[in-house]
């Protein structure tokens, strides 16, 4: 088993200037069925340079070489660039300012030309043709076409949130210029092919199915006592992000007088008036988490995988941290390798919420079915899983 599923992980994170707020770039919602995104709104917000940058959890080698800046490569990379930006559903500004402001560094000219700028104003999405773009830039010595590369992951950053329908098109470019796995190791976050599998779906049904039939007694009682000490149902159904960014509704035994599921979500803090007595010992011990199983058996969710978090904490940290949303290539999970690792409950500094979705992003590289006993086992006998559990 890998040495690093036993300890915390801290794999070359950029960390941001101070953080405030978020900034107030255009939020995409997902809706279809594959994960693509459809764009909700675009408010031109102001440049990007008056925002933090985003935490960056992969660190990028040593910059490869340009492409020269011949006419008809700069046309190619244009549409490859404006296709990636694109490819959230939506071009939004800082996104178009980025495409201008590589163009210019690779002509080493402040303004565009007026046939180049002109090439970008009447881009056509719904024409666009990988395979026929790439042809002029597939020419390119190795070392150009991963800048090809680097630039699109550039514009996708520019508005300080990776999304997977982004990673989704700089995999398909990177293959299309014939690069390897190696080649964008640190671009793009590789899924183990186990991670969303076979047979890990049949280990989330065996072992759900199995915990239900043994365990349903001891549910109805928690849910009776839960009902019995607070006014209020004793199941709290909370929207959440599954796989691909979908909204799904996960199942917890209620442990606060309120039902919070708005567009603010404040998180449990320790001695929070909010949480009950009984809710207390629920959140400590993690039996809140066991109507989950239900979650895992409807196929929203897996024993094993990132913890879902709430909707609106999700709009927050995806423009705080670059890969935020890659965390949801998978279906989430009752518990994760960062769970066990301790990083679980309130993350009231974004250092916690960076090392939270580090841990994740390196379970989605690194999964095997054994990972997944092995995390299952220390949630239920490892001290780590119980810290920060209030």
């Amino acid at each position: 088993m890998n040495a690093t599923y036993g300890r915390r992980v801290r794999v070359g994170v950029t960390f941001p200037a101070e953080m405030k707020s978020p900034p107030n770039g255009p939020i995409r919602r997902n809706g279809s069925q594959d994960g693509s995104t459809a764009a909700a709104e675009d408010i031109a917000p102001p440049a990007s340079s008056h925002f933090p940058r985003a935490a960056r959890l992969t660190g990028l080698r040593p910059s490869s070489v340009p492409p020269p800046p011949e006419r008809e490569l700069l046309t190619a990379l244009a549409d490859a660039l404006l296709a990636a930006a694109d490819a959230d559903g939506q071009i939004c500004h800082r996104e178009r300012r980025a495409i201008r402001r590589i163009l210019s560094r690779l002509l080493d000219e402040s303004e565009l030309p007026a046939w180049l700028e002109s090439h970008l104003e009447h881009f056509d999405a719904k024409a666009f043709d990988l395979g026929r773009t790439i042809e002029t830039l597939r020419g390119l010595p190795a070392e150009q076409r991963r800048h090809v590369a680097e630039l699109v992951r550039e514009v996708c950053d520019a508005n300080n949130a990776f999304d997977i329908a982004e990673e989704r098109y700089l995999v398909s470019l990177a293959l299309a210029l014939s690069l390897c796995a190696e080649d964008v190791a640190d671009l793009v976050v590789h899924a183990a092919p186990t991670v969303d599998g076979l047979g890990k779906r049949v280990f989330d049904v065996v072992f759900a199915g199995t915990f239900l039939a043994w365990a349903w007694p001891l549910l109805v009682l928690l849910g009776v006592a839960v009902k019995l000490e607070s006014r209020g149902p004793a199941i709290f159904k909370q929207r959440r992000y599954g796989q691909y960014g979908r909204e799904i509704d996960v199942y917890k035994f209620r442990t606060m007088r309120v039902a919070e599921d708005g567009e603010t979500v404040r998180q449990a803090t320790r001695n929070d008036p909010r949480v009950t007595r009984l809710g207390a010992f629920l959140r400590r011990t993690s039996l809140d988490e066991l109507p989950q199983f239900v979650n895992v058996l409807k196929g929203d969710m897996s024993v094993v995988g990132p913890r879902p978090h709430a909707v609106a904490h999700n709009v927050e940290y995806r423009t705080r941290i670059l890969e935020y949303m890659l965390r949801h290539k998978v279906k989430p999970g009752i518990t994760g390798l960062a769970q066990v690792n301790g990083f679980r409950g309130e993350t009231d500094t974004l250092d916690k919420m960076i090392q939270r979705v580090v841990h994740d992003l390196e379970y989605i590289r690194r999964h095997t079915l054994w990972l997944d006993v092995d995390i299952v086992v220390r949630t239920a006998l490892g001290r780590n899983a119980r810290d920060n559990a209030y």
